[in-house]
């Protein structure tokens, strides 16, 4: 007998938090989101995942009002999304999901972020042991990301900080 094992909330959870250097995790609205942030040098750092278990006023798509359903987000690379699904969708309008041929609310399916593909964001509903294990090089991109953004945020600021303190 073949059974599909999923992954549980808590491995995803305990791999972002543990595994990945300078995470800080986030509550709000029915997601989980993970920002990279080491030091909390900022307010918030810079946005790499969510883990996603309920519908919101804009996203609702993957219906996730279902018992037991949830979607992890990455945001990855320009150049992984391509290799992933090509070209990134045109962003939708107001209240809209990216065109494509992809059933947002079926589970196990790597896909586009049904709202966000358009900025280079995935996602996936209730991975498998073999769906996660292909998730975990995303979500490592998706960390170097956003270590990538963090330290030019940070070059920046020191810079605004640098000028401004030999300014007369």
């Amino acid at each position: 007998m073949s059974q599909t094992k999923w992954i549980e909330i808590e491995t995803v959870h305990s791999f972002i938090t543990n595994e990945l250097d300078g995470v800080v995790p986030k509550d709000a609205w029915g997601e989980t989101s993970y920002f990279y942030n080491p030091g909390h040098v900022f307010q918030r750092g810079t946005y790499f995942a969510t883990i996603k278990q309920k519908d919101g006023a804009n996203d609702r798509a993957s219906h996730l009002d279902r018992s037991g359903v949830w979607r992890l987000n990455l945001g990855v690379s320009k150049e992984v999304f391509f290799e992933l699904f090509g070209p990134p969708p045109p962003r939708p309008g107001k209240g809209g999901v990216i065109d494509g041929g992809w059933d947002f609310a079926a589970s196990d399916q790597l896909m586009p972020h049904p709202i966000y593909g358009w900025m280079s964001w995935i996602s996936v509903l209730n991975p498998s042991r073999l769906t996660w294990c292909k998730c975990l090089p995303l979500v490592s991109d998706a960390h170097l990301r956003a270590k990538g953004t963090f330290e030019q945020r940070r070059a920046k600021q020191n810079g605004l900080a640098r000028r401004t303190a030999v300014e007369p």
